[in-house]
């Protein structure tokens, strides 16, 4: 009898969006799949931000049955703008609303997991039926068949996999984040992001929320350039030390930012889900040993793209499993086969968020120029245009040709249909964000 149909123990480590999508697409061919998760936090973190949808992840959402409900999910933002201290507008980057997806994944398989909170994973040995997990606070030491490291970018279990530390494959881009709730609408009905920048590193951006009941959702990053190395050392050891800690560093970066910075610190610390994170790329040299695997953002987080490939990366992993049945080395390394490549053939260098965030007045000042410049003349759609004759593309994962095989189909066995899953790493796509628009044209 195959492993999935005996019940396959899993232990996911972070419940965040790749080990969610995991357990859906697994979940929905074995019901029985025994999975736990374990979680740092009290609670499951679903606020954030929003997020474009890309790559090979449009395929998969449209292929697992999920893409009206993301779609209904939407936040219903009209765009961007940037404004200045007073709230005057710069300019306004017009776009369709992006969706919060995490729930989507979430609600369908939370009673059929066990979860645990306020717990993480100590230490774990690996053997040849099964790896003994160790919980740092518990002390109770439980066997799986299978563990999946989707702890995030400063991934314990990664480092003990690759026998490192969990800074060594960690590629800091200097941007710290702080995501909240503000129970009030500062944005008076407004259906426009509010981006705002100053001298000294902050930047504030204010979001509509879909909620009726009239919030925001806040969020507040620091900059911190390639030359200021030492710079950030403090918020990377605020975010070590926890919430509390983030937040007071955080007032002070913004307590004297100007335009609504008050308020905004106000709503913070009245805010029941704040978290924090740090803007960072992940590479690890491999992504399985043994029973053990990475997924997401611990082996490899990508800044404006890392959500797509969380959902790739917990797609190809379910499907893996169901395709070697029984056997977890070949699917793991199967994962690794479709995931590595990909992932690799991304950028590493810095992402648009630096040019975007000036670190000076006069940085501001030409950044507003361009952009006024940009939709002003409704240069926009131009480039897009340029980029699409010029073949600038997406790029997809290589995932296997299955016509003609049940290969990655994630329904029941007894119900299954042949889905073409086929995806053409060469096939040209019209960009869909304005991130591409802001790369040819700075």
């Amino acid at each position: 009898m195959g492993i999935c149909k005996r019940g396959l123990r899993i232990l996911i480590s972070g419940s965040g969006i790749a080990g969610s999508v995991f357990a859906y697409c697994l979940l929905r061919a074995y019901p029985d799949a025994d999975i736990t998760i374990v979680e740092q936090d009290p609670s499951l973190q679903l606020t954030g931000a929003s997020v474009d949808i890309r790559s090979s992840a449009v395929d998969i959402i449209k292929w697992i049955g999920v893409e009206p409900t993301i779609r209904k999910q939407t936040t219903n933002e009209k765009g961007v703008q940037f404004v200045d201290a007073n709230g005057k507008a710069v300019a306004t980057l017009k776009a369709s609303g992006r969706p919060d997806i995490q729930s989507i994944f979430v609600d369908p398989i939370i009673e059929r997991v066990t979860s645990i909170f306020n717990e993480s994973i100590d230490h774990f040995e690996q053997g040849d039926d099964g790896v003994l997990v160790t919980f740092a606070k518990s002390k109770e030491i439980k066997k799986y068949d299978l563990l999946i490291a989707a702890d995030g970018v400063r991934s314990k279990i990664r480092a003990a996999m690759l026998n490192t530390s969990a800074e060594e494959h960690l590629l800091s881009e200097g941007i710290h984040v702080a995501y909240f709730t503000i129970n009030t609408d500062l944005l008076q009905g407004g259906q426009l992001t509010k981006w705002y920048n100053t001298t000294k590193r902050p930047a504030i951006f204010l979001r509509p929320d879909p909620d009726s009941a009239g919030r925001t959702r806040g969020n507040l990053m620091v900059i911190i350039t390639d030359r200021e190395l030492q710079t950030r050392q403090k918020p990377d050891e605020a975010i070590r030390n926890g919430n509390e800690s983030y937040m007071t560093l955080t007032e002070e970066h913004f307590h004297d930012a100007g335009w609504l910075a008050p308020e905004v610190l106000q709503g913070m610390r009245q805010s029941e889900d704040f978290y924090c994170s740090l803007f960072g790329r992940v590479r690890a040299p491999k992504l399985q040993d043994g029973r053990v695997v990475l997924l997401g953002d611990a082996s490899y987080a990508t800044p404006g793209i890392g959500t797509s490939l969380a959902i790739i990366g917990g797609y190809v992993l379910a499907g893996e499993l169901l395709n070697h049945d029984g056997d977890i080395n070949m699917a793991l390394r199967g994962y690794e086969d479709v995931m590595l490549p990909h992932v690799n053939r991304m950028a590493n260098s810095e992402g648009p968020m630096h040019y975007l965030n000036p670190q000076t007045w006069w940085g501001i000042r030409i950044r507003n120029a361009n952009l006024g410049t940009v939709t002003g003349l409704k240069l926009g759609k131009m480039a897009m245009m340029i980029a699409s004759a010029l073949g600038i593309t997406e790029k997809k994962a290589a995932m296997p040709d299955i016509y003609g095989h049940q290969r990655y189909s994630i329904e029941p066995p007894s119900s299954r249909t042949i889905h073409p899953y086929t995806i053409i790493s060469s096939q040209p796509l019209l960009p869909r964000s304005c991130s591409l628009v802001l790369q040819l044209l700075f």
